[in-house]
């Protein structure tokens, strides 16, 4: 059952360090030729922009930070305007979002120190020329362990690598790449059992379901709550994903700005996985944390203001009026990013809770 055949990767540096792997160690998992992939991809890569592979939020829209900055701000006053925070963001970009932020939050004498969490020396050349004061830190270890943490992660989760499991007529098997005889990679199952870490209601799916975790997204999130909990503040998260468990094969590439075949020249696109809201949700409630959301996107923006927002922009720039609404539409329209990207906050059981949710998430599953 091998699936995606690619061409021949001859010239690909990435790829021929991952079929040296399969030669001499046998079918690699999906989650090990993520993280190669994707490791490679961001430290060769400025991904993002026209000439990119992909625009995030940010890059649309100043309104995107602003709302945001003044979503922290509003949580810092009630909070009693808390001495010493620290503004942390995980995966950063280009700064472009923490410069929009903190210009936000610097208008109402709120002044965050800035701590990007990145490993990229090719974006953080870019975030050091958008953000020279901005602090760096290679692990989320190595973040500032005294004063409130105000974590912001948008389209952060995404990029980490997951693990596929798939049914097949002898059980549940982990998916794996292999290799053909032309030096093609491929999708297929294991050979080893898997039915212990696959959840009971799917367990009797039908053969070729397949279903996804993603380990690393669960031990960064009980990271940071740990710390959240020690010094106070939040985690608020934006990403595209679901919010109940379920099943399906959410596995995608995009390259130059359309969709790519995963398996094809790896390290040169930009591989991604759905975030699974449920699964971070129930991690935060275990810990006793207060949650909000998720919530669509374009909810929350507009629950924010994003529309009065525009109108302002729009009375002090008229000639950009085209412009300025065609980017609020962009992050609001249910058929770009105001439904499929959704937002959740983690807070601390003894701070605030943000405003512009709605809908609360349900109890975990019994």
């Amino acid at each position: 059952m091998l699936e995606k055949k690619t061409s021949d990767h001859s010239d690909n540096i990435v790829a021929k360090q991952i079929a040296k792997q399969i030669s001499a160690n046998g079918p690699m998992s999906i989650l090990e030729y993520m993280r190669i992939a994707n490791t490679a991809y961001y430290n060769d890569h400025d991904p993002l922009g026209k000439d990119g592979d992909f625009v995030t939020a940010p890059e649309i829209s100043q309104m995107f930070g602003e709302l945001i900055g003044i979503w922290m701000t509003d949580i810092w006053i009630r909070a009693g305007h808390t001495r010493n925070v620290n503004y942390v963001e995980l995966g950063p970009g280009r700064g472009t979002l923490a410069k929009d932020i903190l210009r936000t939050t610097n208008s109402f004498d709120f002044r965050p120190a800035p701590f990007f969490v990145e490993s990229s020396e090719t974006l953080r050349a870019k975030q050091m020329e958008t953000l020279p004061e901005a602090n760096f830190c290679h692990t989320i270890d190595e973040l500032p362990e005294d004063g409130p943490l105000f974590i912001v992660a948008n389209e952060f989760f995404d990029a980490l690598p997951i693990r596929q499991f798939i049914a097949t007529h002898s059980g549940w098997r982990e998916r794996v790449i292999t290799k053909d005889k032309a030096n093609k990679f491929a999708a297929m199952p294991g050979t080893t059992a898997m039915d212990n870490f696959i959840p009971n209601d799917i367990k009797s799916a039908p053969v070729d379901t397949i279903y996804e975790t993603n380990p690393q997204t669960s031990d960064i999130i009980y990271e940071l709550i740990n710390r959240i909990k020690e010094q106070g503040g939040f985690l608020l998260i934006i990403d595209y994903g679901y919010d109940a468990s379920g099943h399906g094969n959410t596995l995608q590439a995009v390259s130059n700005h359309k969709f790519a075949n995963a398996f094809e020249d790896p390290g040169k696109r930009d591989i991604t996985a759905h975030v699974n809201f449920m699964e971070i949700a129930n991690i935060a409630r275990l810990r006793d944390m207060q949650l909000s959301g998720p919530i669509a996107q374009g909810d929350w923006l507009e629950n924010l203001g994003i529309n009065v927002r525009t109108e302002n922009l729009i009375n002090s720039q008229p000639d950009r009026a085209e412009e300025i609404n065609a980017a609020r539409l962009r992050l609001i329209s249910e058929d770009e990013m105001g439904r499929l990207f959704k937002v959740m906050a983690i807070m601390h059981s003894d701070w605030p809770m943000g405003e512009g949710f709605k809908n609360i998430i349900p109890k975990i599953d019994a």
